[in-house]
């Protein structure tokens, strides 16, 4: 049965057993990171028909994702080093990505507006959620013990998906939208 009941009174369960109120700062950041995997599977849908390389890109960060989740739900140190862990390239890889995506896009002059297709849109969305993952798992980092890797997996992240959401405007021949001031 996919109810237990365990939750009904406000408390949940860390990888491992410990039982910690739904409020936690460690279920919220985790919590938010399952939001932006979710988010991301919209992203994806949008970029198959359009890129699939970057379908593919999203898939694996996805999968990496997971990982991520897990780890942030385990406190227990014995645990949380038997768990599979983030690729060591993973930021590497994602980098890389990014000075592929940057290297065919035009400097940017001004501030992007978010838009210009449903696909940058999704795109712009899924980046913010990421913002948020990433100033939750700082917040938690400050508080507990948990791999710097994480957090910084996810600043590259939220980089990776603002160049995503340009890129995704020059595959379908859209023009970005500029902010400026006075408008």
């Amino acid at each position: 049965m996919i109810y237990t009941k365990t939750g009904d009174k406000g408390s949940t369960s860390l990888v491992g057993g410990t039982r910690v109120p739904k409020y936690d700062i460690r279920i919220e950041t985790y919590g938010t990171v399952d939001e932006l995997n979710s988010y991301l599977a919209v992203v994806a849908e949008h970029l198959m028909p359009i890129s699939g390389l970057h379908y593919e890109q999203i898939k694996k960060i996805q999968r990496e994702l997971f990982v991520v989740q897990t780890l942030l739900a385990t406190e227990d140190e014995m645990l949380y080093a038997k768990l599979p862990q983030l690729p060591v390239t993973a930021i590497a890889d994602m980098e890389a990505a990014i000075d592929v995506m940057e290297t065919s896009l035009p400097k940017l002059q001004s501030f992007v507006l978010p838009g210009g297709s449903m696909a940058s849109a999704h795109c712009h969305v899924a980046r913010c959620i990421c913002r948020r993952s990433e100033r939750l798992c700082v917040k938690l980092a400050a508080e507990q013990t948990i791999s710097t890797e994480i957090c910084i997996y996810l600043n590259r992240l939220s980089d990776y998906l603002f160049l995503l959401s340009r890129m995704i405007l020059k595959i379908e021949g859209k023009e970005e939208q500029y902010w400026h001031s006075g408008e």
